[in-house]
């Protein structure tokens, strides 16, 4: 049995396996540092963590980003950090004052708080949809095609979308940097989608069952013959997927959902509530009901 990094629990109170590359040691160079008025320094967060785990001869951890928030005189902090459990990310905010840091996860607080973000996500979410076009509740999905978890996650929205006419989801590719043949996958995806949103959800559920026969190496062959089997002609979707323009669209997605704060999949925004794609079936529809009624 692996021991447990309780420090990490207990501090890190959102962490979540990261879909990242390892961590690189502790004493590596980093990202450059922070130069903008009010952040912390690379060398105040490296401190901090040294304090913090350098007990544990075998925790390091490798500075993302530190960045402001849209919460006045918080900044963000997002790490990657590796232990006997493999690599996690994290992230936590740090007071103007630079005395005080704050675990977990920004939400949005008020008598409504996520109008605001369903307004803004549900407006420039631009992928194939599922579902009535004026159901109450949109869930816009955050996606990797290489992301078991992802994988895992599918059944359950495909069960949703069939027996709720109260939800619409839009999917938006999200590739993550560690995934060697996601960002391809996705630019096939996508090429798949400007033919039909059916011929694009028949994709990714063959993607996904396909998932552990893919790599980097026959990704090609076997996304061509994948985009064959769903209806499409594989040969012109791969000329498709190659073009600068679909890679650009992939980017935008991915953009879109660094915006909003995603940095794993799948994250899905249902009526603007951030949800990881964890949940189990009756969860999911519970929120979804009570999103309806809000309307």
């Amino acid at each position: 049995m692996q021991r447990q990094l309780i420090p990490i629990v207990l501090l890190f109170a959102t962490l979540t396996v990261a879909q990242q590359k390892p961590a690189a040691p502790a004493h590596a160079p980093s990202a450059k540092p922070a130069s903008a008025a009010g952040l912390p320094s690379e060398e105040a967060v490296n401190g901090f963590m040294q304090q913090t785990f350098g007990y544990e001869s075998d925790v390091t951890w490798k500075i993302i980003s530190i960045k402001p928030t849209s919460a006045e005189g918080l900044s963000e902090v997002q790490l990657i950090i590796t232990g006997p459990q493999g690599p996690q990310s994290a992230r936590f905010y740090v007071t103007a004052d630079g005395k005080h840091a704050v675990a977990g996860e920004l939400m949005p607080f008020g008598v409504k708080p996520f109008a605001a973000t369903a307004r803004e996500v549900e407006k420039a979410a631009t992928g194939p949809s599922r579902g009535p076009a004026d159901a109450p509740v949109t869930i816009v999905e955050f996606s990797d095609l290489q992301c078991p978890h992802c994988k895992d996650a599918q059944p359950t929205l495909d069960k949703l979308v069939s027996e709720d006419k109260n939800v619409r989801v839009v999917f938006q590719n999200f590739p993550l940097p560690n995934h060697d043949w996601s960002s391809k996958a996705a630019a096939y995806a996508d090429c798949v989608g400007r033919s039909s949103s059916d011929n694009f959800f028949k994709f990714v559920d063959s993607v996904f069952e396909a998932q552990s026969d893919i790599n980097a190496g026959n990704a090609d062959e076997k996304l061509t013959a994948l985009a064959d089997k769903v209806g499409v002609k594989g040969s012109e979707i791969a000329a498709c997927a190659a073009k600068p323009e679909t890679v650009a669209r992939v980017e935008k997605s991915e953009a879109l959902g660094k915006s909003f704060d995603v940095n794993s999949t799948p994250t899905m925004f249902i009526s603007g509530r951030k949800v990881g794609g964890g949940l189990d079936y009756d969860t999911l529809k519970k929120i979804v009901d009570f999103a309806a009624k809000q309307k």
